[in-house]
């Protein structure tokens, strides 16, 4: 087996975090990492009767003072979510299109892409979760 990077070591416990904070939420995890040659789908969910394409997005940091939720992210500087990038989205797309297509054929249910951002707190053991729902292909 191949020895993980910290960036993939971090991206995996992002998606374990993303996973658990959904299913506090209702959803029921369906796939995780769904690969493909076009792309890779992080997170399958279910919710009533709506799929959700889940993109997670996770960053660490050591410094207790670095995802402070009484400060502005923004202004940090550490924003996940600007790493979905058109590109991207292009990628997941087309990776959404053959999952319905592998798996439903004709009878294609409502579906959202949603994403997911966790910021870990290294020092704190702290992981801060924003959810972002609902977002345009």
């Amino acid at each position: 087996m191949a020895v993980q990077t910290e960036k993939q070591k971090i991206g995996a416990l992002g998606e374990e975090i993303a996973s658990k904070f959904l299913t506090n939420k209702g959803f029921t995890i369906k796939l995780r990492n769904y690969r493909k040659k076009c792309g890779e789908i992080d997170i399958i969910a279910e919710k009533g009767e709506i799929l959700h394409f889940v993109e997670v997005k996770s960053v660490s940091r050591e410094s207790s003072n670095d995802f402070d939720p009484g400060v502005s992210h923004e202004t940090c500087g550490y924003r996940p979510e600007d790493n979905i990038h058109p590109q991207k989205l292009k990628r997941l797309s087309r990776a959404i299109r053959l999952y319905l297509w592998e798996n439903f054929h004709e009878n294609e249910p409502k579906w959202v892409f949603d994403a997911i951002t966790v910021k870990l707190n290294i020092k704190t053991m702290r992981a801060f979760v924003k959810f972002i729902g609902d977002i345009t292909l």
